[in-house]
């Protein structure tokens, strides 16, 4: 007979034959494969006990619990499992239920008392109310929550609010529920977006999550397609576990290029993942040594952008908001707005056919605020292709090329200046070089599992010195291979920090 995953994953393969694709998106509703799952459930620590409590919100067809009760009953430390699953969507409560009956008779075949309650009902709405319906002493809270923005008025962001979490994905507001679901020295399981590990949007949800629970593992995924591969979601995945109320110590990292290949692992002090001096609380994951000596490289360097008297901003115009300044082609009177699209090898090409219109014209006094006056300039795209090798990609602004006239950059770029003017030209082409290098590309992946560049990611980092940026500045007019790149900074800026 098949072992207890593998009939759970017939169930799930057949309950997603019938389901709506468009609606489960509009859900957010990804279900767990099987070896994505089994993966899941290894994670958590397992003892010898009479009884455990397990909380499986949103469960879909039911993997997560089947996966953890085949753990259980393999491993033999536990008499007797009591797991709550709780399933919003209607048409999957006969399937969840299908899983339940195949784990209480898997636990009658190998030893253990298993009762699985399946809940139809909101996680949200359950955990929010006046009493916690579902209760708030479960011993381990298992979890694939929906990925789905909420909106800012939305029902489900101000009852997050009334619990003292701001929380502006769906994801994030089951993390949160499920932690205030735990007792003391319960364990949280999840596989999640990595996006909760940096960036302004999750900081508020970051610095309640890490007052509450220790990380005691992690795991990321090199590839960001496959683990999902039969839903179609493109996301790059980590699976953690946390204890509720643990003491931080060290932390377990283990990684594999997706979820069907072996593990490397090692192991870390916990202020190399969330260091005490970071106000921001970013969670930066390092998988291997090249990892580690990119962040004891960025972490030697001696700048800032403020002792740098540089800041970073994001563009001022939101295209569709200026619809009547845009002109196709520009001409006489217009001046240049720049696009993502318009970077290319270091140097910001204008105009270029992309299929946007690059001429900004002033048609009110107030629309001069959108302009930056005539300079050098050092642009990162805001948000990356995933085909592109780099997370940062940054190419300079350059008058000279341009004509000596103001410029005006759209909201999908940020923007390096100093206080609203240019740069100068041997500081701005050092940022760009040192922007572009593979260092500070493998320290950026360390904390951020997305392809959006923030402002406030670009601001957290160190910087070489204002001497070590002009004299690789003064190499550069434009980007050079990659190898030949990293040699520059090599030489101009990381030997001259670790002097």
């Amino acid at each position: 007979m098949d072992g207890l995953l593998h009939q759970a994953e017939w169930v799930r393969l057949e309950a997603m034959s019938g389901l709506d694709q468009a609606a489960q998106s509009a859900q957010g509703q990804y279900f767990t494969p099987e070896r994505a799952s089994a993966l899941v459930a290894s994670l958590p620590r397992l003892s010898r006990a009479e009884s455990l409590r397990i909380l499986d919100p949103g469960a879909g067809s039911g993997m997560l619990t089947a996966a953890i009760v085949d753990r259980v009953c393999r491993e033999g430390l536990i008499a007797r499992l009591e797991v709550t699953a709780v399933e919003l969507d209607s048409t999957l409560i006969s399937t969840l239920a299908k899983t339940a009956e195949l784990c209480r008779q898997h636990g009658l075949r190998t030893g253990v008392e298993v009762e699985v309650k399946v809940v139809q009902g909101d996680f949200i709405t359950l955990q929010t109310g006046l009493e916690a319906e579902l209760g708030d002493d479960f011993d381990l809270v298992i979890m694939n929550p929906p990925y789905k923005k909420l909106a800012a008025l939305s029902w489900q962001r101000r009852a997050m609010a009334a619990m003292g979490w701001e929380t502006g994905n769906l994801y994030a507001a089951f993390l949160a529920l499920g932690v205030d679901s735990l007792g003391p020295g319960g364990q949280l399981v999840a596989i999640t977006p990595r996006s909760f590990a940096n960036g302004p949007y999750f900081e508020r949800f970051r610095q309640r999550l890490l007052s509450q629970v220790v990380f005691d593992r992690l795991h990321t995924f090199e590839s960001r397609s496959t683990v999902f591969a039969d839903t179609g979601v493109l996301q790059e995945n980590v699976v953690f576990t946390a204890t509720k109320g643990g003491a931080p110590r060290r932390v377990t990292i283990t990684s594999s290029h997706d979820h069907t290949d072996g593990l490397s692992e090692r192991t870390v002090r916990y202020e190399e993942l969330v260091s005490p001096d970071d106000r921001h609380r970013f969670i930066r994951i390092t998988t291997d040594n090249d990892d580690d000596r990119a962040v004891k490289a960025m972490r030697s360097l001696p700048a800032s952008l403020s002792t740098l008297a540089v800041k970073v901003s994001t563009g001022r115009v939101v295209d569709f908001r200026a619809r009547q300044n845009l002109q196709d082609t520009p001409a006489s009177g217009s001046l240049p707005l720049v696009y993502p699209g318009n970077l290319r090898g270091g140097r910001i090409q204008w105009p270029r056919s992309i299929g946007k219109a690059q001429g900004f014209q002033l048609l009110h006094e107030a629309d001069a605020k959108a302009l930056l006056p005539s300079g050098f300039y050092v642009v990162v795209k805001r948000f990356s292709a995933k085909e592109e090798r780099r997370r940062i990609v940054a190419a300079v602004w350059d008058p000279t090329q341009h004509g000596d006239q103001p410029v005006a950059f759209e909201n999908h770029l940020n923007v390096f200046h100093a206080g609203g003017e240019g740069l100068d030209r041997e500081l701005a082409w050092g940022l760009c070089g040192w922007l572009n290098s593979s260092v500070v590309d493998r320290y950026f992946r360390t904390f951020s599992g997305h392809t959006q560049v923030n402002a406030t990611d670009l601001r957290s980092m160190n910087y070489p010195g204002e001497e070590a940026l002009r004299r690789l500045g003064h190499e550069l007019d434009s980007l050079p291979g990659q190898e030949e790149l990293d040699q520059l900074v090599s030489k101009m800026t990381l030997e001259t920090a670790a002097a």
